[in-house]
């Protein structure tokens, strides 16, 4: 059966994800996969990487971004960052359906830098309001707000969440679930399969993956050690108690979600809506002229202003007035060059930046 991963780290989600770009989309093309997101923490700085690298594989690119929200505002910096009440945060993952969603992804991973940054860069429910079209949100892993609280035994809290969540991202909001092995994870899969289908939420599954193999496991815990400064040999250090996150097949995935197979095929479905692409070409901005005035109309106001203004000047000063005619025939010619060359729009946006 068919999957498409919607949550995995590359090497960009810094000292915590393990997948290679240059090695995973090979392995996803070769896997029958006919797309695959990419949704590193808090950062897109893989994104054009991947694109590229998928589009050899042919396979469809996602981008997306796994966001760090904090729990109220952006602007909030006092606690740790793992009291939800004050500075934390919670994880949701977004996915760029459209140039625009792109955009706004764009918007909201660099105001999480410039104005939520706390431990990490944080964004808020403020900014996703703002923000959120163009994008799918995934409810997320353990840490979304949703499966929070649903572990912290808070239904009511997980369903406000979600119910918010779905009107920030009306018809685009799935509730995830993952099969990772952990214990927590299997009690918190019930409960949020169950507040899904009560609340007639989509469901989808995803593997969180952070690594490639299964044997690669190991070596992302030394990832993790070298993150929190700690050595194998320390019993209390950070782990994921978990060798599930690799980059599981389509049958892999199929079969650990046999008994909920819409959150399979609603992988597929998510794809199908994420049909944005990367474009590679130059992307010129087109300069804005008044109703019913073209660009060679706008060229040549802004021309003739600038010319009258230092031939003015000039007319102060003893100087021959017949040199005037030279300058005008000089500025026609260049503009009759500049025309006929299609730059008009070239220099007047050049002219409004200088």
């Amino acid at each position: 059966m068919s999957f498409v991963h919607l949550h995995l780290h590359t090497q960009y989600s810094l000292l915590d994800g393990a997948n290679k770009i240059a090695e995973l989309l090979p392995r996803i093309g070769k896997a029958g996969m006919p797309a695959c997101a990419i949704t590193d923490h808090g950062n897109m700085f893989g994104a054009v990487q991947f694109h590229e690298a998928a589009k050899k594989a042919h396979v469809q690119p996602i981008i997306g971004c796994e966001m760090y929200v904090a729990p109220q505002s952006r602007f909030e910096k006092a606690g740790r960052i793992d009291d939800y009440e004050a500075g934390g945060n919670y994880h949701l993952v977004l996915l760029a359906m459209s140039r625009e969603g792109y955009r706004h992804l764009c918007q909201l991973v660099t105001a999480g830098y410039r104005e939520g940054f706390h431990y990490k860069p944080r964004v808020d429910k403020e900014l996703l309001r703002e923000l959120g079209g163009g994008l799918i949100a995934l409810s997320g892993c353990l840490r979304g707000e949703v499966a929070h609280n649903l572990t912290n035994g808070q239904p009511e809290r997980a369903r406000a969440a979600a119910e918010e969540l779905a009107r920030i991202f009306d018809g685009r909001f799935y509730v995830e679930i993952q099969d990772n092995r952990l214990p927590a994870q299997e009690r918190v899969n019930r409960e949020l399969i169950a507040l899904a289908r009560e609340m007639g939420l989509p469901l989808v599954g995803t593997n969180d993956c952070h690594y490639l193999r299964p044997e690669d496991a190991a070596a992302h815990e030394a990832l993790l050690c070298i993150q929190t400064g700690k050595t194998f040999s320390d019993e209390r250090r950070w782990r994921f108690e978990t060798d599930q996150l690799y980059v599981k097949d389509g049958a892999e995935m199929a079969a650990a979600f046999a008994h909920v197979p819409e959150a399979v095929t609603n992988t597929l479905e998510i794809a199908r809506r994420c049909d944005f692409e990367l474009r590679q070409e130059w992307q010129f901005p087109v300069y804005q002229t008044p109703p019913g005035e073209t660009l060679e109309d706008a060229l040549d106001k802004k021309v003739r202003r600038g010319l009258d203004e230092r031939l003015n000047a000039l007319r102060t000063l003893e100087w021959d007035a017949g040199r005037e005619r030279a300058y005008e025939d000089r500025a026609a010619a260049e503009l009759t060059i500049i025309k006929s060359m299609g730059f008009a729009g070239y220099f007047l946006i050049v002219a409004d930046f200088i």
